[in-house]
């Protein structure tokens, strides 16, 4: 019987060390050696302090900001600890909502953000990703539709002319004027 279990004991310890030690050690070393501000975060540092990451979004709500899209992340209710309360790119509680399409707690949250953002720019369509959560509830990009979208408010509470706004999300993002791309129909961003 031990002539048995012996190549089997043998064969976990293996490949235990293999997979368990061998691989991931190998696999960061050259991570660190080829990619290192990827390997370790892709951190933002600021005077020599770390102030975030460019994976992980931020909760702009300020008016004079481009918002990103909405975060599904939550954090556990500090007055009730069987509830949880938004926390919005919290980093330690990435993951979706889970929430399907035919929940109501889904459909009344993209209801209220679409409302919102009607008011604040009535005459466009609403880029998609202006009101769904990625899959990590953490990411910072959105489409150049949806930056487009946010031109009329971020120009207003900096007090600057909308078209130069316009101009300047057009040349950091490589994308087409809005006249053109109407003209064209070359943008073909989802909207609601």
């Amino acid at each position: 019987m031990l002539r048995q279990i012996r190549p089997a004991i043998v064969m976990i310890i293996v490949m235990t060390a293999i997979t368990g030690l061998i691989y991931p050690l190998g696999m960061t070393g050259i991570a660190q050696l080829v990619f290192p501000h990827q390997a370790n975060g892709s951190l933002i540092e600021r005077d020599g302090t770390v102030i975030g990451s460019t994976l992980i979004g931020q909760n702009f709500t300020d008016d004079k900001y481009f918002h990103g899209r909405p975060s599904a992340t939550t954090d556990t209710d500090p007055n009730d600890a069987t509830k949880t309360v938004p926390a919005p790119y919290n980093a330690a509680n990435s993951g979706g909502s889970n929430l399907g399409p035919t929940s109501q707690a889904l459909v009344d949250r993209v209801k209220e953000d679409t409302e919102k953002l009607k008011a604040e720019n009535p005459t466009a369509p609403i880029p998609v990703d202006l009101v769904t959560t990625s899959a990590s509830g953490l990411d910072p990009d959105i489409t150049p539709a949806a930056t487009l979208f946010q031109v009329p408010r971020v120009a207003k509470a900096r007090n600057l002319p909308p078209d130069k706004v316009h101009a300047l999300v057009v040349e950091m993002t490589g994308t087409v004027s809005r006249a053109s791309a109407a003209r064209s129909g070359s943008m073909s961003s989802r909207s609601i």
